[in-house]
């Protein structure tokens, strides 16, 4: 059987992000479907400058768990969503 009739295997879901960098560490990736990836943001510029915020309770309960369910602080989160929100016209 050649490479190209081979089935790949599917990814498997992780849990964390230690989980999926142990994984990509040894894992030949080119055995599984990568078919269905998403594109990720990498925050590499530094963060030079401090804001507060205030906000209802529940609206940072809501923020919080959103995080959470992305596996990322919830800071990221809020600074993903600015950065969304100014990307648009």
């Amino acid at each position: 059987m050649s490479d190209s009739d081979r089935a790949l295997k599917p990814l498997p879901t992780f849990r964390t992000n230690k989980e999926a960098e142990d994984f990509v560490d040894n894992a030949d990736l080119t055995e599984y479907d990568l078919s269905g990836g998403r594109f990720m943001r990498f925050e590499l510029r530094r963060k030079d400058k401090q804001i507060n915020i205030r906000m209802p309770e529940d609206m940072l309960d809501a923020v919080k768990a959103r995080a959470k369910a992305r596996d990322i602080p919830y800071q990221r989160f809020i600074r993903e969503a600015i950065e969304d929100a100014l990307s648009r016209p």
